[in-house]
C-alpha cells in the first residue's frame, strides 16, 4: 500500500506541477444569424491579459484593460486589430461589418459585431477568418461557433488554419 502511494505521488505530482505552469491561449467566436434584425451577429470573448499584452507589442499601449487606468486609446486600437484580424464574408465576398464595442467579464472582453443586411433567403455560405492573437502566441486557438436557423458548425482555428466556413 506504501509503494502504491509513493508511486501516485511520483506520477500525479509532474502532471500537476505541468497544469498549473501551462496557460492556455484560446477565444471563443459565436456567429449567429437574427431574422428580426436580418444581420449576422457575433460575439468573441478574449482573455484580458492577453490582449493588455497585445496591445503592448504590437502598438506600444499601455491599456490596462479592464481597470480605472484604462487607456483612452484601447478602444481605437482593439477596433484596428480587430478590423486587421477578424474578417466576415458572406456568399464569397468580404462583408463590411460594424464594430459594436465590447464588455468585459470577469478575466475576457466579449467584442460585440454585427454584419447588417444579410438575406437568410440568398445566403449559401458564411467564413470567418480569425487571426485575433495567432501573432502573438503560436498556442493560440480561436474556436468559431456558427448557428443560422437550424445549421450548427463549430471550428477550432490556428496559427496554420485561420478559416472556417459554413455552407447552408
Amino acid at each position: 500500500m506504501k509503494s502504491l502511494k509513493k508511486f501516485l505521488v511520483i506520477l500525479v505530482l509532474p502532471l500537476v506541477a505541468f497544469t498549473a505552469a501551462h496557460k492556455f491561449y484560446v477565444s471563443v467566436t459565436n456567429v449567429n444569424y437574427s431574422e428580426k434584425d436580418k444581420a449576422l451577429q457575433i460575439t468573441s470573448r478574449v482573455f484580458i491579459d492577453d490582449l493588455d499584452k497585445l496591445l503592448q507589442e504590437r502598438y506600444d499601449v499601455k491599456s490596462k484593460l479592464a481597470t480605472e487606468e484604462e487607456s483612452p486609446l484601447a478602444d481605437e486600437y482593439l477596433e484596428k486589430y480587430l478590423r486587421a484580424k477578424f474578417v466576415v464574408e458572406v456568399n464569397g465576398a468580404n462583408a463590411s461589418y460594424n464594430y459594436i464595442g465590447k464588455k468585459y467579464d470577469a478575466d475576457v472582453v466579449i467584442f460585440y459585431i454585427e454584419v447588417p443586411n444579410v438575406d437568410l433567403a440568398t445566403l449559401k455560405t458564411i467564413q470567418i477568418e480569425n487571426e485575433v492573437l495567432t501573432d502573438l502566441f503560436d498556442e493560440q486557438q480561436n474556436v468559431v461557433h456558427f448557428k443560422v436557423g437550424k445549421d450548427k458548425k463549430s471550428f477550432v482555428l490556428v496559427k496554420s488554419r485561420t478559416k472556417g466556413m459554413l455552407k447552408l
